[in-house]
């Protein structure tokens, strides 16, 4: 005798996936899931798998912040290829002696050093540096160039974690670093763009001396808002000298209703 396959039972709550991306309410079919959510999670699986490995095109990266006017000097950490990487986070949180020695060249030349520099690396996803560091760094500019801060050259760093971002600021002698890195890819976010700031950058600076701001992307926190932020910790940290905990993001955003400014933290009234 034939065994017929379970019929797919919908979850009750399944209307609440249109207010989510989270695999929430995805039914059943017997005691496993429908084929389609198995089929999609298998698909967003692989999607953050290839964004782990894939490489970062520093060549058309570089072309494109050239032709915009910017000084780029490429590195790389000491990590030399991406198995290494990934398996050695030590190496990845500072430069090669070849990088060093470039940067050290670079800053030997600009003695008096910089208000800010920005490193733009892999991270854990080239495929977000790829779609959203240059039009993110297109509206800090901006801000940039109103404030009068001087902008030491981009530097584009393979196989690098968010500590290096302090070695190259402590080397080039600025005041302010902002890394702009690939975060660790999710099952629904395989592009999610973080940025890590850092007032006094100097090797062995701790997570808790840096501001994070993240899951910068289409479907997450957008560039505007996102630089928005960021220059309010900037000038915030230049007044108070100081960045990490003890630096909070208080900055003003537009409410969605009445489009006018509120406390950006709730708990702050």
């Amino acid at each position: 005798m034939s065994t017929r396959p379970p019929t797919a039972i919908t979850n009750p709550w399944s209307h609440l996936r249109q207010l989510t991306p989270a695999r929430i309410a995805l039914g059943r079919a017997g005691a496993s899931l429908p084929t389609d959510a198995q089929l999609d999670f298998q698909f967003a699986h692989a999607q953050a798998r290839d964004a782990v490995h894939l490489s970062l095109d520093t060549d058309d990266l570089a072309e494109q912040l050239e032709h915009r006017g910017h000084r780029v000097l490429r590195l790389h950490s000491a990590a030399a290829d991406r198995n290494t990487y990934l398996q050695r986070p030590d190496l990845g949180r500072r430069l090669s002696d070849d990088s060093t020695e470039r940067v050290n060249d670079h800053a030997q030349q600009h003695a008096a050093g910089y208000d800010l520099a920005i490193v733009i690396a892999d991270g854990l996803s080239a495929l977000a540096v790829q779609r959203h560091a240059l039009p993110l760094l297109q509206r800090i500019e901006e801000q940039i160039e109103k404030d009068g801060w001087s902008l030491a050259p981009i530097c584009l760093v393979q196989q690098s974690r968010v500590a290096l971002g302090d070695e190259v600021g402590e080397r080039l002698k600025a005041k302010m670093v902002v890394m702009l890195v690939g975060e660790r890819p999710g099952l629904s976010s395989p592009d999610s763009l973080g940025l890590y700031f850092t007032f006094a950058p100097k090797v062995g600076r701790t997570d808790a001396d840096r501001n994070c701001i993240s899951n910068i992307r289409l479907e997450g926190l957008s560039y505007n808002l996102a630089a928005h932020r960021l220059i309010h910790l900037m000038r915030e940290a230049c007044r108070r000298q100081l960045s990490g905990v003890t630096l909070k993001d208080e900055a003003d955003v537009l409410s969605l209703d009445e489009g006018t400014p509120k406390a950006g933290n709730f708990l702050l009234g």
